[in-house]
């Protein structure tokens, strides 16, 4: 039975063609169309007896340790938080560690003290990564937190990362419970605070935002998901069943309206939200993922909620968005209740040319798998695919579809962290007792999937508070790494031990008009056999934190690709036939074939 604790003064809950994309394959040829073959579990892993993830953090000097500053009075932030980047802020082509930290909540001391060595405040990383010749590799990160001006006051959330003024530097927007923050990169080494002069320092609740270009005018527009109305001043106790004090369910406070914001081009942002039309529907926000859900080459937005109905923003064209989550089947869960979502990313994880939807969800209600048709309509699979049962006994937070062994089958990792206290552990030697184990989906061939407990490796046998996950190719040799945040515990750096035993193939893809990562394109990887494998440059999703925007394929057996076809976010098409496998390749926009 799922506890949930019971507010003193409860609030009443609210009750709940062709594509473009089918064109451009008709266009292209029939060769991206072609299906990836029967369906069914995929060769066994390359590596035998070898533990996919080992915990490098410790030994690559990522020491950080988050403080949730809690004094007892089980305020909502503290268990919140925090989320986690990896982002390459000096382009010397590795990705570096940006880690949100938060603060004393309230008067009193800690329950759980800062760490006496530790500087308050985000920590930014550089990774000084070497590769000899023969390819061995020295990885190392290097606090640069106060030569880089990263200053950034309040109580941290999240992080979103992209190149806001086009100036080929990725910079910083900081979620905070309170005021967000803006950092641009002046291209130096250092960053500048310009959230007032942009005019995207919201005071609400952030948790989830995210970088996209939903009107095509070449500028990085900015989503900020909000959480609840809650002030520390406004909490209100909540208790168990039992009457004993616990943290309080989302019910207990009114959500907060989100925000869109308009890239200007001339350093500000316009807060579009009401003319855009999203300021009808919301909810208490804590994911957000953007992909162009129905192929008619725009960008829309999915925002997952906690306990309250998520939102489908299909993009118009027309600088509109039109909620169709609940005609959509991804408004609420399978038995049409709204579910506490909180992590949430979109992938082809059967490999049919469309992004379909996974997300984290509360202990009790199970995790959820929406399988998209293509034309933007989802069904949820959870239980069909081997998703529900597994994840039934965890809440999830950061979550990410990638594939862990290269075999070119997205699988899916989620981390874990409940939000009501286990009394069986609680105590003073455990006073935060959220702790939950992280979990593994590995996808086989399309058809279901299979929770792996062995072979993941011990890190996930730890018992902790995690939150926040990034996702991304951290040492740079063909796999995906994952950066997980937790609440009051260490950072840890889950280096993949097991992808780079297959082929891979890594890219770049590159606007020279506005000399950034063309984040929303799509990759059609057509591998020797015909068989097509589909992948989308992206640096959101997951929950609070920012991905390597890079595009990483698992190529399998295959040594090598017959043409790679990107669609970018422009609606351009374009081939290329020369891209070499296990290696990375920068594609730039307008060198390709037509």
């Amino acid at each position: 039975m799922i506890r949930r604790p019971i507010p003193m003064h409860p609030t009443i809950r609210r009750s709940a063609a062709c594509s473009l994309l089918a064109a451009c394959l008709a266009a292209c040829g029939p060769e991206t169309g072609v299906p990836p073959g029967p369906q069914g579990e995929s060769a066994p892993p390359a590596e035998s007896g070898v533990e996919w993830f080992v915990d490098g953090a410790a030994q690559v000097g990522l020491d950080f340790v988050h403080f949730n500053g809690m004094t007892g009075r089980l305020y909502q932030p503290e268990m919140m938080g925090p989320g986690a980047g990896l982002f390459d802020y000096d382009n010397d082509g590795d990705l570096d560690v940006y880690l949100v930290q938060g603060e004393l909540l309230g008067a009193g001391a800690p329950v759980l003290a800062p760490r006496a060595d530790q500087p308050p405040g985000d920590r930014l990383y550089r990774n000084d990564l070497e590769i000899a010749e023969d390819g061995a590799r020295s990885l190392r990160f290097t606090d640069v937190t106060d030569e880089a001006g990263i200053a950034a006051p309040g109580y941290g959330m999240g992080v979103a990362a992209g190149d806001i003024d086009s100036d080929g530097w990725i910079d910083l927007y900081l979620t905070r419970f309170g005021r967000n923050v803006m950092l641009r990169n002046r291209g130096d080494g250092t960053f500048e605070d310009v959230t007032e002069r942009s005019g995207t320092g919201d005071p609400a609740w952030g948790v989830p935002a995210s970088f996209f270009d939903y009107d095509r005018d070449g500028r990085l527009d900015l989503f900020v998901g909000n959480y609840l109305g809650y002030t520390l001043a406004s909490h209100t106790p909540c208790y168990d069943r039992a009457g004993v004090p616990d943290y309080c369910p989302p019910e207990t406070s009114r959500p907060h309206p989100d925000i869109l914001y308009r890239n200007r081009g001339d350093g500000t942002f316009e807060d579009v939200t009401t003319t855009a039309g999203l300021a009808g529907q919301f909810g208490p926000a804590l994911g957000a993922a953007t992909a162009d859900f129905d192929g008619d080459g725009w960008i829309d937005l999915f925002v997952a909620n906690d306990q309250r109905e998520n939102q489908l923003w299909m993009n118009q064209g027309d600088g509109t968005f039109v909620d169709r989550a609940l005609a959509a089947g991804a408004a609420l869960g399978a038995g049409g209740n709204a579910k506490a979502d909180m992590g949430v990313d979109a992938g082809d994880f059967d490999n049919d040319g469309d992004e379909d939807l996974f997300i984290t969800e509360l202990s009790g209600q199970g995790s959820t798998l929406y399988v998209n048709d293509g034309a933007g309509l989802f069904r949820d699979r959870s239980a069909a695919l081997g998703i529900r049962a597994p994840s039934l006994p965890y809440t999830g937070f950061g979550t990410a579809w990638i594939d862990i062994d290269n075999d070119g089958w997205l699988d899916i990792v989620a981390v874990n962290g409940a939000v009501v206290l286990n009394f069986e552990t609680f105590g003073p030697d455990n006073p935060f007792a959220l702790d939950q184990r992280n979990q593994v989906f590995r996808n086989l061939g399309g058809a279901r999937f299979e929770a792996e407990t062995d072979r993941a490796g011990a890190v996930f046998e730890l018992s902790e508070v995690s939150r926040g996950a990034a996702f991304g190719d951290v040492d740079n040799d063909g796999d995906t790494d994952i950066l997980m945040a937790n609440a009051a515990g260490p950072v840890r750096l889950l280096l993949n031990q097991v992808g780079n035993r297959r082929h891979w193939l890594g890219l770049r893809l590159l606007d020279p008009e506005t000399r950034r990562d063309a984040v929303g394109a799509r990759v059609a990887v057509v591998r020797p056999d015909g068989t097509t494998l589909w992948r989308r440059a992206r640096a959101d999703g997951s929950f609070a934190s920012a991905n390597d925007p890079r595009v990483l394929v698992g190529l399998g057996d295959s040594a090598g690709v017959s043409r790679v076809r990107v669609f970018w976010p422009g609606g351009e098409v374009e081939e290329w036939t020369d891209v070499p496998a296990d290696r990375y390749t920068t594609l730039t926009r307008g060198t390709g074939s037509p």
